[in-house]
């Protein structure tokens, strides 16, 4: 072997050190050893290169090849990445199941998009025509929910002319359109094109957020509201329904596109993503969900690089889709499993460690990933506009928010979802803590909400959050000296308080009618539980009242059945706030 190929010189875990890699680029994809598994060179010194392989390297020793590339780690963006299912370095999974069966050899390899299957193009411009990077030159129609742009590349300088365009049936592979731009350079547009993960696509401009991403999640909507183009963290201690919550949210959300990542997670929470998703209904469009679904399966068994790369390859895909104008919602799950990759990966380039033995660039990757997301002007002259939503899950050991990944990740997103063990013992989903959570988007959507809900919306949200944060006081009261000694009016805030947490804030997702909620509906059940609480204070100036006659009154149990009326029986809502008034009034 001549002294110019370069070798292998030592291999630690995933991470391999050649030599004679001077012609090496960062973050270029190299093929290692004789089966050539995929890495990526993360660090150059010299002519050594320090590579990162996304496959198991047992068996791989010093002196074998290094082939290189001259490509970065890039996904294939085209027509038939919906309904796919792809592991961390967009491979996809049946593909690889069909060449080497239900356990993954390796140095195996398969395209990203199916190059054989043909999609009908219908071209939007014509011959001679004007366009700029960005703009649509024609569209397939890739899933029965989803309409699929074929955009002029970002690289064409200033104004192209259409030299030529045809419509009919192509491979993703096939030319369909011939630009040129002003340089005088020719372009040759494919169906499909590469794009590198770890650098964000281009757009014109990023916009404030000021439009909700409706959940159907009472607590998530009226509380603690995430917008379109927001970002959001969901952490929680082991069992608290991090991954229930990210799925629910997924299923119900009114996102046009969803990308899910599950990075790094057990093998038997994700088999249970992957069984169920193909089979649940879209309750937007009655359509199988899988149809604006894209999947990432990166288990924790899998090789620890490829997780790292899990979390670009979903974010690249979910931008894609950005710039053709859709509302994304990506879902990572979790983060955390992210983090002790780079942290594992650190270790064997023996980087000095920060806190609790992380890289010292965590918080800047995290960062990185979250400002990815936003409402943007897409790349065009077209005016279209696109946003991308993260949620991201966070398992800290122990439940313990003061570690490194979860402070890093509280500092970056503005909605902070915080799951509670304790409520998920008491079967109380979604287990979502109201006393800790917030949401800083409140500001962006409060005109949005007073227009198409009600002038009074969040007035009402004001009243029910006091009323949760005073129960908290007086529960600490209750236990010290017992409910005798509480007012009238203190009884009463603890009453609408048990209302506001077992009739409103607890979610039954397996009834079709309480699992999602529309905003209206939401409303309408907490102002008519606020006004049991505003009816009440008349009786809070009577002297030695009973109060038990306020905690048995037959409007209670319409109230604990209030969310059993229809999102649009506005009557029935009056209905209820009329008895509450005339029942009190009677005493």
């Amino acid at each position: 072997m001549s002294s110019k190929e370069a070798v292998i010189i030592k291999v630690s875990g995933p991470l391999v050190v050649a030599d004679n890699m001077e012609s090496a680029k960062m973050y270029e994809v190299v093929r290692v050893g004789k089966e050539k598994l995929v890495g990526e060179v993360i660090r150059l010194v010299g002519t050594t290169a320090f590579i990162q392989v996304y496959e198991e390297t047992a068996g791989v020793g010093p002196g074998e090849p290094v082939e290189l590339t001259g490509k970065t780690l890039s996904v294939e963006l085209g027509p038939g990445l919906l309904e796919s299912i792809y592991d961390g370095v967009q491979r996809p999974l049946a593909v690889l199941e069909e060449k080497s069966g239900h356990f993954l050899a390796r140095g195996i390899d398969a395209e990203g998009l199916d190059q054989t299957k043909k999609w009908e193009f219908v071209p939007t411009q014509s011959v001679k025509d004007s366009v700029k990077a960005g703009d649509t030159l024609g569209t397939v129609q890739e899933t029965t929910l989803i309409q699929h742009r074929i955009m002029v590349p970002a690289d064409v300088v200033g104004t192209a002319k259409v030299k030529s365009i045809e419509s009919g049936h192509f491979k993703v592979s096939d030319t369909v359109a011939v630009l040129e731009d002003e340089n005088g350079k020719t372009h040759e547009v494919a169906m499909r094109h590469y794009w590198p993960i770890r650098v964000s696509r281009k757009m014109n401009n990023k916009l404030i957020p000021n439009e909700p991403l409706r959940t159907g999640c009472r607590s998530t909507d009226m509380f603690f509201p995430l917008v379109k183009g927001g970002a959001a963290c969901i952490p929680g201690p082991f069992g608290s329904g991090k991954t229930v919550t990210q799925q629910t949210v997924a299923k119900y959300c009114d996102a046009q596109v969803i990308i899910y990542i599950g990075c790094g997670e057990r093998g038997n929470e994700m088999t249970e993503v992957l069984n169920e998703f193909p089979h649940l209904t879209d309750p937007n469009s009655g359509e199988p969900l899988m149809k604006r679904t894209v999947m990432i399966a990166n288990t924790s068994n899998m090789p620890v690089a490829a997780r790292e790369a899990s979390v670009y390859t979903g974010i690249t895909i979910a931008e894609y889709y950005r710039d053709m104008g859709y509302h994304v919602a990506l879902m990572a799950d979790s983060t955390s499993r992210w983090a002790e990759a780079m942290r594992e990966m650190s270790g064997r380039l023996e980087e000095m460690p920060g806190e609790e033995g992380y890289p010292a660039y965590l918080g800047s990757r995290t960062a990185e990933f979250y400002e990815r997301a936003g409402m943007v002007d897409c790349l065009g002259s077209e005016g279209r506009q696109g946003s991308l939503t993260v949620i991201g899950a966070v398992s800290p050991p122990g439940g313990d928010l003061s570690e490194p990944v979860s402070q890093n990740t509280l500092r970056v997103t503005k909605t902070y979802w915080g799951l509670d063990s304790a409520l998920s013992y008491q079967r109380h989903f979604p287990a979502i803590n109201w006393l800790k959570s917030y949401s800083l988007y409140v500001p962006n959507i409060d005109k949005f909400m007073k227009d198409n809900v009600s002038e009074d919306y969040w007035n009402i949200r004001e009243q029910a959050m006091g009323l949760l944060q005073e129960e908290s006081k007086l529960q600490e009261i209750v236990r010290l000296v017992g409910p005798d000694a509480l007012s009238i009016r203190e009884k009463l805030v603890l009453l609408t308080s048990k209302a506001i947490r077992e009739d409103y804030l607890y979610q039954d997702s397996f009834d079709p009618e309480d699992a999602y909620t529309v905003p209206m509906k939401q409303f309408e059940m907490l102002k008519t539980i606020v006004t049991l609480y505003t009816e009440g204070m008349k009786l809070v100036d009577r002297e030695e009242f009973d109060f038990s006659k306020v905690e048995t009154l037959p409007v209670i149990q319409k109230i604990a059945r209030i969310k059993e009326l229809k999102a649009d029986d506005q009557d029935g809502f009056e209905a209820v706030r009329r008895d509450i008034t005339k029942e009190i009034a009677a005493l």
